[in-house]
């Protein structure tokens, strides 16, 4: 499954400031970059991204980050490649619904621009993952796994390794797994693809985060079909949108996996999930595949 950070967009107040989203190997919420958008795609609604803005301040340019995630985003800002800038690279972690000013960059020679790029990972690095139950994210009178954690296919990356995809018809109601706060949807993506590259980023998706810190996130969702919007509070069991096939994906199945962030970087956590019947059991080797569709 493609990886979780965000992308990033900047929102220059002066013209010769440049900055570039992360190149990040898959994406989670990465916008699909221009032209790559197919005919079932008619308005996607892209997830939220952090915002750079620079602001002339006498001889410096502020640099300030705004969040509009429902939840904590935590942002390196540093030269393109090759640059050096006096005060980059810098961290910081701005909190949900923030804006934060994370430094005074010196002004560009006349003629020159300022060149920086913007990495931006969901969830707060000191954050725990708790060892809880969570319940089994959606109601079906057969439950087959297609890739269990670890599974060849997509499951290899730090991000994804504790990942289950569920295989479900399209359209089947999808529940929370545990009680928290809607952080982040991204829907309106119609399509689905094999090429990485390309489809990676275009999968609808919600993540909601936990009172411990950590994120769930229930991926390739159909669109059109959230029943939940950021901010908002959500009990385990509840409603919050119908499974698809959208995206990076070869079948209709639920991608759901854990996680938190391990300093700019997200990294899967192993969870026990629950049915009427007991708690479901993985194989935790690298043939772990329980069928074709992803």
């Amino acid at each position: 499954m493609p990886r979780l950070p965000l992308s990033c967009l900047l929102l220059p107040l002066l013209a010769s400031a440049t900055a570039h989203a992360s190149d990040w190997r898959q994406g989670w919420g990465l916008v699909p970059k221009a032209g790559t958008a197919t005919a079932g795609d008619d308005a996607p609604q892209a997830a939220p991204t952090t915002q750079l803005r620079l602001q002339a301040m006498g001889g410096q340019w502020q640099a300030r980050i705004d969040n509009p995630l429902a939840g904590p985003v935590q942002i390196e800002l540093r030269p393109a490649p090759g640059g050096a800038i006096e005060g980059l690279p810098v961290r910081s972690l701005v909190q949900g619904g923030g804006s934060l000013v994370i430094g005074h960059l010196p002004a560009p020679a006349e003629g020159r621009s300022l060149d920086v790029r913007l990495q931006s990972v969901p969830g707060n690095p000191a954050a725990q993952a708790e060892d809880v139950a969570y319940r089994l994210p959606f109601e079906a009178p057969q439950l087959r796994v297609d890739q269990a954690p670890n599974g060849r296919f997509s499951h290899q990356d730090e991000e994804n390794r504790d990942a289950v995809d569920f295989a479900l018809p399209e359209a089947t109601l999808v529940m929370a797994a545990r009680e928290g706060t809607v952080m982040q949807v991204q829907d309106g993506f119609k399509a689905n693809g094999q090429d990485r590259e390309r489809d990676a980023g275009r999968a609808n998706f919600i993540r909601i985060l936990h009172s411990d810190g950590s994120m769930a996130l229930y991926g390739h969702l159909q669109a059109g079909g959230m029943r939940v919007r950021p901010g908002q509070a959500v009990q385990a069991g509840q409603p919050i949108g119908l499974s698809g096939n959208s995206g990076y994906s070869t079948a209709p199945h639920l991608h759901f996996v854990v996680q938190v962030n391990r300093g700019m970087g997200l990294r899967s956590v192993p969870v026990r999930i629950f049915t009427a019947q007991g708690q479901l059991q993985f194989a935790r080797k690298g043939d772990a595949d329980g069928g074709t569709g992803r």
